[in-house]
């Protein structure tokens, strides 16, 4: 009787597991959000986008030569400059 009740608490905490995934996933912007939220904040000429951890690593080229990364939120699109 215990083996049942525990096969079905298993599924069930999978199937919610699966289910908060994809709704975390559905929240997330896009690379290129991310370097439309960078570039506003730094103008320039995009060079390099990378993931690192929650953020968006956004390498932006200025116009006098220097070269900025922005981090964007994953989730939020929360800006900042590294």
């Amino acid at each position: 009787m215990q083996l049942p009740l525990c096969f079905a608490i298993l599924a069930l905490v999978s199937a919610l597991t699966i289910n908060q995934a994809h709704a975390t996933g559905q929240n997330t912007i896009s690379k290129k959000e991310a370097v439309q939220l960078a570039t506003t904040k730094q103008p320039g000429k995009t060079l390099k986008i990378s993931l690192e951890g929650d953020y968006f690593v956004v390498r932006i080229l200025q116009s006098d030569g220097r070269i900025v990364d922005i981090k964007v939120h994953k989730i939020t699109g929360e800006v900042k400059k590294d």
